[in-house]
């Protein structure tokens, strides 16, 4: 006698393999038997004739941890409604562990209200045990952020990391794989990261290295410098032997978008001299970006205090906008979706508050980011569909969000968030697959699911086998589909029939069961899998 058994379903397994009919049945968390399962019974049976059964969809890209979804919303019904069972936390170099004070959890303060949160944690043990008490409804692992450790050992200051200081970083670092973390992320874009060498980067993926984890990097530049900060990367990789993933690899502008042809063939000459490289893409065209990583580079050196000196300085401010005129950016299109400042400024365009105001674009971004405090995220559309396209069918890509678990009534806060929260996984599917038919089916699934788990090490999930763990989706191949927009985020993907998470049904013909939240915390511990 089977918990469930998925009968007439046409699976698509997760390894890449050509789909094939089959019934599934689920046991005590796990897929107990697929193929013809005949007259066994079973305390659910779910006719999934004419859909697509799969495992469930990695986010391996994912901020519901840092913007603090995780902890306030464990729901997290925007990514089930995609088919996300598991998620990836801690990256672009900000994780919410290990800290050496809670004071360190300023260094995610662009992203949420610090100042209305209480933590009861510090290492990356703790931390984990409390999402656990949390009891997340999908799947979490962590890596270890960049930026929080280097804030941990060097708080706010810019000058140069000493010896000292980096070894205290690498204590930090072997202490939270031993307590569950799976790899290490940077985000080198911004401020306080930007002074992080090759040594110093070296001396961290050599550990990650020797615990077979992931680096996970937000490369320093995605304009004019992305092939120099590819190379950057790669060179890292090669010489300490670490897993190489290279966060939302995009060209940002019109004017850089040939280089991604450049970046393709580094990739692929990185992997035939045996570098284990990797990227991520979401399917949208529009950015969603903190607003100071549009100015010139050295406005930002040495961090978010002396960035806004400079900017209240009307000598340095005239050179300033200066320079940003000769970057390829429309800084009129820029669109608010969240700051310090009022609710009400959300959803505007740079370009009214500059006609409102009477200044340049540019003028009024800097003074945007004055009266901001430097803390405000925005999007704007700077990127290429063709691109977009050549990165989803690129044989090393992964599918991800950079996005972020909501549900719809965080429309009140006012703010307007990135459709990808709501949709990408669907798109993919919908756009990509079904209708431009850039990818096949198999293809896809693959890099949702087998592909994700196998990279960073996800032990008996991401493919539908006997005995793996029964993450599972189905859904309808005709009718999925995103319906989140940029005018109208806040819209739930549609076509997803059921979803299991740990065995449990948390979607169940289309409608989520919030009460039902049966995500675990996954955690590397010297190579192993605990659950």
């Amino acid at each position: 006698m089977y918990d469930i058994i998925i009968k007439n379903g046409t699976v698509i397994d997760g390894s890449g393999r050509p789909m094939y009919r089959a019934d599934l049945a689920v046991s005590e968390g796990r897929i107990a038997a697929i193929g013809d399962v005949g007259a066994a019974g079973a305390e659910r049976v779910i006719d999934a004739t004419g859909q697509y059964v799969c495992p469930g969809f990695i986010d391996v890209n994912n901020h519901s941890d840092t913007y603090w979804q995780l902890l306030a919303n464990p729901e997290l019904e925007s990514l089930l409604y995609q088919g996300v069972t598991t998620v990836i936390g801690g990256n672009s170099g900000s994780s919410l562990a290990p800290l050496t004070d809670p004071k360190i959890i300023r260094s995610i303060q662009k992203w949420t209200d610090v100042e209305k949160i209480n933590f009861n944690w510090l290492s990356m043990e703790e931390f984990l045990n409390e999402i656990e008490k949390r009891r997340p409804a999908v799947n979490f692992a962590t890596l270890v952020g960049h930026g929080t450790m280097r804030r941990g050992v060097m708080y706010d200051r810019t000058r140069t990391i000493t010896p000292e200081e980096i070894r205290m970083m690498e204590q930090m670092l072997e202490r939270s794989f031993e307590e569950g973390a799976i790899g290490l992320s940077t985000g080198l874009k911004y401020t306080h990261a930007a002074g992080a060498g090759m040594r110093e980067l070296s001396t961290l993926a050599k550990i990650v290295a020797s615990f077979d984890g992931v680096y996970a990097t937000y490369v320093r530049d995605e304009g004019e410098g992305l092939v120099k900060s590819v190379e950057e990367t790669i060179a890292i990789a090669r010489n300490t032997g670490v897993k190489l993933h290279i966060s939302h690899l995009k060209a940002v502008g019109k004017k850089n978008w040939p280089l991604m042809d450049e970046v393709f063939n580094h990739i692929e000459a990185a992997a035939l001299n045996d570098v284990r490289i990797s990227f991520d893409v979401y399917p949208y065209t529009t950015t969603g970006s903190v607003l100071y990583t549009f100015l010139p580079e050295w406005v930002t050196n040495e961090g978010r205090k002396m960035m806004l000196a400079r900017l209240r300085d009307p000598g340095v401010r005239s050179t300033v906008i200066r320079d940003m005129q000769k970057k390829d950016i429309d800084y009129s299109e820029i669109v608010i979706a969240s700051s310090d400042l009022s609710k009400m400024l959300s959803r505007r365009k740079i370009s009214d508050l500059a006609l409102l105001y009477g200044k340049s674009p540019e003028e009024t971004v800097l003074d945007f980011l004055i009266a901001s405090n430097g803390r405000a995220i925005v999007s704007i559309e700077a990127l290429s569909e063709k691109n977009i396209a050549k990165a989803i069918q690129h044989p090393f890509s992964i599918i991800s969000s950079n996005g972020v678990g909501y549900n719809i009534q965080h429309a009140d806060t006012g703010e307007l968030v990135h459709p990808r929260n709501f949709g990408t996984f669907p798109k993919v599917l919908s756009e990509y697959v079904r209708e431009k038919k850039e990818l096949s089916w198999e293809e896809a699934i693959h890099k949702m699911s087998g592909k994700p788990a196998e990279k960073f090490g996800l032990q008996k999930r991401g493919v539908l086998l006997q005995k793996y763990i029964a993450d599972i989706v189905v859904f309808d191949p005709e009718k999925i589909t995103d319906k989140a927009t940029m005018e109208d985020p806040y819209q739930y993907a549609v076509g997803m029939r059921y979803v299991f998470v740990n065995g449990t049904m948390v979607l169940e013909d289309g409608v989520l069961h919030t009460g039902k939240r049966s995500g675990v915390v996954l955690q590397r511990k010297k190579n192993w899998f605990s659950w």
